[in-house]
């Protein structure tokens, strides 16, 4: 499964039409969760939910006006909350289970194979429920006619800080034929493309980015750090045009307001984006340069919790890393491993005693062997140690699950490519 991504131009009123399929989705998304609420004693299981919708279609108008289809996504969307919620129990996650919450602020609205359709030169989409959202311009530079109209298996609309945008989750097998493939069979390969007899292991980091065992490190670009006295302007600007008086009356707040509001929302986007492309160009130039690359499989929303370093944290972006290194990895055929990052940075990777040192000291001195080493090269050592004995016995994926992109053909409620920060489809 891939996804295509379009911007698409309209008109005002399509752009309301656009918005309203996204609430409906949002308001049947809730009432499905509403009627798991009620009826857990009738064990409400996924196609009881999907049957639900066409009793919200019939009680609701504004329901009946959104495609069948659409319902049965937005359905989707609220049993994929409550699946998680049941996993998370069944596998005594610590903490909170992460109960089902009613949505507030959706940005999508999903479609599966009707409600829609594609011009002959794929230039522009019809939607064709009783929305009125009509014919829309894409603009992008894919080749949509490149495949069969049959393998498109869903469409989304998605409402961002900087317009709307079409998504095209398209079926097709993204693992890539390397060379190692055609040698095998005996076709002739190309000098350039035959595997690297490389291996790697990459420690995570706030100082750098990546530092690898072979001494190489990436320095953090810190995207959030060199943009946060915009932001912060652009947030004063918008506070500033906050009226509490309209609050309390329940009134919208004013145009300017709106525009203060888009105003920061899209230099916030901006950086979200400029993440994205550094974590994809870097996990791509990772996964071409090595056959085996081990990495630690950190618990991003556990280390979120420690205040001082959160925003440090959500700045790197290290999720991100994660699902474009598992992609590429799955992609071009390329082992990916993930080992528990417990004492990678305290043991000693030449001797294996365990050195105690806090998270200021970066130098990693041995008073047993007398090993001197930089902290997360030392850290990346042990890592790669860790992945070298996992893969062996258990696989690409060192727990034994799907990669973090690997999630099935539904896609996620917030318009965004997941990960931990928050897991999805990616878009190449």
């Amino acid at each position: 499964m891939i996804i295509y991504e379009f911007k698409c131009k309209g008109k005002d009123k399509q752009y309301k039409a656009i918005d309203d399929a996204i609430r409906t989705s949002q308001f049947i998304q809730n009432k499905c969760l509403r009627y798991w609420m009620d009826n857990k004693d009738k064990k409400v299981d996924k196609y009881a939910l999907n049957k639900h919708c066409a009793v919200l279609a019939t009680e609701f108008m504004i329901a009946d006006e959104l495609n069948s289809m659409a319902r049965q996504s937005a359905a989707e969307r609220a049993w994929s909350a409550i699946a998680r919620f049941y996993d998370n129990c069944k596998k005594k996650v610590k903490g909170k289970k992460g109960f089902p919450k009613f949505k507030k602020y959706c940005r999508s609205v999903e479609y599966k194979t009707s409600g829609w359709a594609l011009s002959n030169n794929s230039k522009t989409i019809t939607f064709r429920d009783k929305k009125g959202i009509g014919t829309l311009k894409l603009k992008g530079t894919y080749d949509l006619n490149y495949y069969d109209i049959k393998q498109i298996k869903r469409v989304r609309l998605v409402r961002r800080a900087d317009g709307y945008y079409v998504q095209f989750a398209i079926d097709i097998d993204l693992k890539v034929e390397t060379q190692r493939h055609m040698l095998q069979r005996g076709e002739p390969a190309q000098r350039s493309g035959l595997p690297t007899g490389q291996v790697v292991g990459i420690d995570l980091g706030l100082k750098y980015f990546i530092a690898d065992n072979k001494g190489n490190v990436e320095p953090s670009p810190k995207f959030y750090r060199k943009s946060e006295k915009q932001l912060n302007r652009a947030n004063r600007k918008k506070s500033k045009k906050y009226d509490k008086a309209r609050k309390k009356a329940k009134k919208p707040q004013s145009t300017n307001y709106q525009k203060a509001r888009n105003r920061y929302a899209r230099k916030h986007l901006r950086v979200s984006r400029q993440r994205k492309e550094y974590c994809k160009r870097l996990a791509y130039s990772v996964i071409q340069s090595n056959d085996l690359v081990a990495y630690e499989d950190l618990n991003v929303k556990g280390l979120l919790r420690n205040r001082h370093l959160a925003k440090s944290i959500s700045d790197v972006g290290w999720s991100t890393f994660r699902a474009w290194l598992e992609y590429f990895g799955h992609k071009y055929g390329k082992v990916t491993v993930a080992v528990p990052p417990y004492n990678t940075s305290q043991n000693c990777s030449n001797c294996g005693n365990k050195v105690k040192k806090s998270l200021s000291t970066r130098t990693h001195v041995c008073p047993h062997c007398g090993y001197v080493a930089d902290r997360d090269m030392n850290a990346s050592i042990n890592i790669l140690k860790l992945g070298l004995s996992t893969v062996g016995h258990t696989g690409t994926y060192a727990w034994g699950d799907l990669p973090s992109w690997a999630v099935g053909a539904s896609l996620l409620s917030n318009g965004e490519s997941g990960n931990q920060e928050s897991p999805g489809f990616l878009r190449e």
